[in-house]
């Protein structure tokens, strides 16, 4: 149920995601867009911990990739929608 997720506990601030050479700032905003994304995308009755499983696979997904500072909103909706709509193909390598 995703009214038991509190999306506050997963947003980052600059100073989380670490040295971005100036683009921290960029880095947390694209991040926390990625979290409120799939909050929103999500079903309302989605299984608690498949949310949460999918919330912390954004951290993991995307802290190290280079594009993150310039991805743009779109991909980040594609990525999310993509997760939501196959969870067990992304969550597989979690389990």
């Amino acid at each position: 149920m995703k009214e038991f997720v509190v999306i506050h506990d997963y947003l980052v601030s600059q100073e989380v995601v670490g040295d971005w050479d100036g683009q921290e700032e960029e880095v947390a905003e694209r991040m926390n867009e990625f979290y409120h994304t799939m909050y929103d995308l999500a079903d309302e009755d989605i299984d608690t911990e498949v949310l949460e499983q999918l919330l912390d696979l954004i951290w993991d997904t995307w802290i190290g990739q280079e594009v993150i500072a310039d991805i743009e909103t779109d991909d980040i909706y594609d990525w999310c929608k993509n997760v939501l709509e196959n969870p067990e193909q992304h969550l597989q390598s979690e389990e």
